[in-house]
């Protein structure tokens, strides 16, 4: 038994050189097999480079860098390539491409060889191998005859019935185009968008978001603070408050404005981007700029369009006392101060009451005698005449049918603005009576 013992052992000895000179030579024909693959990509990139084809090529280098990432002629030859395929012309053709010629590309010059090793040494490896990997992930223009052809919208026809009792088909784009129809998605053109812009409705990328929020934290930190300081100076509507120099606006009255300066645009929609919906409205100042006093209006609605312009529907709230004048980002704004009618109590109050009565059964009868094509602009524009208030003090700005019927006489801006200054409503209902009793007699006339 310790003789059988001793024997195996010694046949282990013996075995042992045979194996690791098997393992030695497994290693070798892997090796062999490596560089007879990593050859054949070289040759055939070099192959390709020759016949123009850049992307191929560039892609079969980047087979022999994955196999050896230390093949210095591997990376010589995809830089060069990288070179040619960026200034868009190809590699020079060669009209007779043999073995022989293949074989002679392979061999390079000591000094050329030389003069490629220092570029890529000073190189990083990973910047070299992410901007190649990137170029083939580029997506390819388009052609001409892509730019300029019809991008097809998604339509649904809606049946409508027309005064004649014909069912007629109505075209209602959804505001959306299908990426389906495209060869690329991107290759859209901007006019059949332009419902898509209108909207106004814009959608965050998630991935950024939470990109900026985990790599940049103290950007987006201070970013958000100077965002939030933002909005509640814009939200004062005492300090520098945006102002629409325009025309006259009045409380409860109806303002409708259409918005095509740029500089109007962006203060329509920082005032719906802050919620506070409001602006002032002055008249025009040769000296100042825009006058001392003027109106707040509430935007209602807003209908935006694709090129921009906006149509708003505003309405006059309070006035105002302009404190001083500014401006921001190419609009005016003023520092303001609110101005209120000042009541009055006893045989004052009194008075007032048949003051009031008195001139709004004048200006009722004034407005019945216009002639009826008249009337019809008017209430079109601003509405039928406001009920008599039964307590003409309970607004601060005065009863609405004051204003709405100094909106509707056909006196000048100037002449106007006035009555908006005035805090005293009885003043202002003097006033109202000497123009409506001018323009009855004129009329009689």
């Amino acid at each position: 038994m310790a003789g059988s013992a001793r024997g195996a052992e010694q046949g282990k000895l013996l075995l042992r050189p045979f194996g690791s000179s098997l393992r030695r030579s497994n290693c070798t024909q892997r090796v062999e097999i490596e560089g007879e693959v990593l050859g054949g990509h070289l040759r055939k990139g070099q192959a390709l480079a020759n016949l123009g084809k850049t992307e191929e090529a560039l892609r079969e280098f980047l087979f022999c860098l994955a196999l050896d990432t230390g093949n210095k002629t591997a990376k010589s030859e995809a830089q060069k390539v990288n070179v040619e395929q960026k200034k868009g012309f190809p590699v020079q053709e060669e009209p007779n491409v043999t073995s022989s010629s293949l074989r002679k590309s392979t061999q390079i010059t000591e000094s050329k060889k030389e003069e490629e090793e220092n570029k890529l040494t000073s190189m990083p490896e990973s910047t070299f191998l992410i901007s190649e990997k990137c170029s083939l992930l580029k997506r390819k223009c388009c052609s001409e005859e892509m730019r300029n052809a019809e991008v097809p919208c998604k339509l649904m026809k809606k049946d409508t019935v027309d005064t004649k009792g014909n069912s007629t088909g109505q075209h209602i784009p959804f505001g959306f185009v299908d990426p389906s129809d495209l060869d690329c998605s991107l290759c859209m053109r901007y006019s059949l968008l332009s419902h898509c812009l209108a909207m106004r409705k814009y959608c965050k990328t998630v991935l950024m978001e939470e990109l900026i929020a985990r790599y940049l934290p103290e950007e987006l930190t201070e970013r958000r603070k100077i965002y939030e300081e933002e909005i509640a100076e814009l939200s004062n509507l005492n300090k520098n408050v945006p102002i629409f120099v325009c025309t006259m606006a009045y409380p409860t009255v109806p303002c409708p404005l259409h918005i095509f300066e740029p500089c109007y645009r962006l203060m329509i929609r920082r005032c719906m981007e802050t919620g506070t919906k409001q602006f002032g409205m002055c008249i025009s100042d040769p000296v100042k700029g825009f006058a001392d006093y003027g109106c707040i209006l509430e935007i209602r609605n807003v209908e935006f369009f694709a090129d921009g312009r906006s149509v708003v529907d505003s309405i006059g709230k309070r006035r105002f006392k302009v404190i001083q004048h500014s401006q921001r980002d190419g609009y005016n704004t003023a520092d303001i101060e609110y101005i209120e009618d000042q009541k009055v109590q006893g045989q004052e109050y009194a008075a007032l009451l048949v003051l009031h009565d008195s001139v709004y059964d004048q200006a009722y009868m004034w407005f019945n005698s216009l002639k009826q094509a008249l009337k019809s602009r008017i209430l079109s524009h601003f509405g039928p005449m406001p009920a008599k208030d039964p307590d003409p003090q309970a607004n601060p700005n005065g009863p609405a049918w004051c204003w709405w019927v100094l909106a509707v006489l056909p006196l000048e801006n100037r002449a106007q603005l006035p009555f908006l200054a005035m805090k005293s409503l009885k003043d202002r209902l003097n006033g109202i009576r000497r123009v409506l009793t001018f323009m009855s007699r004129t009329r009689s006339r």
